[in-house]
């Protein structure tokens, strides 16, 4: 098993939804121009775990509802589990939807 795969399939598991291969998964750009802040929860009064640089993209594994944020996609209560312990704010990233892309974190 490739270290990708491991590092993929942890992450799966611990938001709870089937683990994919690092083929399979799908990323999504975030807006063009935005570095975008990864939080330990589905808010902004969560903590900063790290700030990805524009031009980054990310997997979705779950998505949540959580306080509301505006960014260039619009204004959204979604928040995707891009990682364990770590969402970032859909209104941010470039899924193609104003919905859901990837099943309830539970």
């Amino acid at each position: 098993m490739a270290l990708e795969d491991i590092a993929v399939t942890d992450a799966a598991e611990a938001a709870d939804v089937e683990p994919l291969t690092a083929q399979a998964l799908r990323t999504y750009p975030l807006a063009p121009g935005h570095n975008v802040n990864v939080r330990s929860g589905p808010g902004t009064h969560f903590s900063i775990v790290r700030t990805l640089p524009a031009g980054s993209r990310v997997p979705i594994y779950c998505q949540c509802p959580g306080e509301s944020v505006t960014g260039p996609y619009g204004t959204s209560k979604i928040w995707d589990n891009i990682s364990n312990g770590q969402f970032v704010a859909d209104a941010y990233v470039q899924t193609g939807s104003d919905g859901y892309v990837a099943p309830a974190c539970s």
